[in-house]
């Protein structure tokens, strides 16, 4: 885990006399790698009280809160698994609490490539190719996933070190290609853990229980959103033990682990997204927390 990138920016055009100092920001960051499906938090000091610091990264919103006070700023920013290598800019404009105009940066990321591996299993034929009957509740299911994950809750809600859903190896399955009984298949955009059936889910950190609900592909799901545009998916469990509109606390219970939807055995299956990007939840524990479950 590495900070390894720092730039500097001031006030655009100098104060007119009598107007408070322009701030002074110093921007860094850290992550596990920068390749697609990491997770990185970026970090803004001034040295002068900021009221408020906004940003952009590959084309979204980026949600900075305070961090240990007016003069330090966090946020985290998702490198999607299509993201290609190359340099890209998190434009930054902070807000100075004395006033004088806004403050801009630009904080550079340079991605690197990243290959993933291929499996090819053999499922139920009718979770590679759903019979025409299941197509209106597949396309449904679909439309609200996509519209929960495309939400922007402007507040945080986590806070915190963050843990493993459940005390079970995590496999290295993020990225991974799928070519199920012979069909290729989108990469596969989450981590699986060992868990047998009727093993304890817990949320991996505070957050506002956004669906509660079977599903055709991933089957007993609850997500979980923490803010700022991060989300937890938490898929193909045997019971669901929240509601919708519930929220929980870091190691509540949010159901039992087991083998529902489109799967080869028990399970858990948890998916993040941050505005949109698909991130490997193991980058999230190894910049975030820790990878000891709940208690």
């Amino acid at each position: 885990m590495t900070g390894v990138v720092v730039a500097l920016a001031c006030a655009l055009a100098a104060p007119a006399i009598g107007a408070p100092p322009a701030a002074t920001l110093s921007v860094s960051h850290r992550a596990r790698a920068l390749v697609p499906g990491e997770l990185v938090e970026v970090i803004v000091k001034a040295d002068s009280p900021l009221s408020a610091v906004r940003g952009r990264a590959f084309d979204h919103e980026v949600g900075f809160y305070r961090a240990g006070g007016p003069r330090e700023w966090q946020a985290l920013v998702g490198i999607d698994l299509d993201v290609k290598p190359g340099s890209y800019d998190v434009t930054i404009e902070a807000t100075p609490e004395a006033g004088g105009g806004t403050v801009d940066a630009v904080h550079p990321l340079t991605v690197r490539a990243k290959a993933f591996p291929t499996r090819r299993l053999t499922v139920d034929e009718g979770f590679v190719n759903p019979p025409a009957s299941v197509m209106h509740r597949i396309t449904e299911e679909s439309a609200r996933v996509r519209a929960i994950l495309a939400a922007f809750t402007p507040s945080r809600l986590w806070s915190g070190a963050w843990i493993a859903p459940v005390p079970g190896a995590a496999t290295s399955s993020f990225g991974r290609r799928s070519i199920l009984n012979g069909q290729p298949r989108s990469p596969h955009s989450g981590t699986d853990f060992h868990a047998a059936t009727g093993t304890p889910v817990r949320a991996p950190n505070r957050g506002r229980v956004v669906l509660a609900a079977d599903q055709y592909f991933s089957g007993n799901t609850v997500i979980l959103d923490h803010g700022l545009g991060l989300f937890s998916f938490l898929a193909h469990l045997s019971t669901i033990t929240v509601r919708e509109g519930q929220v929980v606390e870091r190691g509540d219970e949010v159901g039992l682990s087991g083998a529902t939807g489109r799967v080869t055995g028990p399970h858990l299956h948890w998916t993040v997204r941050l505005d949109g990007a698909r991130v490997d939840p193991l980058s999230v524990l190894a910049l975030l927390g820790d990878t000891s479950p709940s208690p």
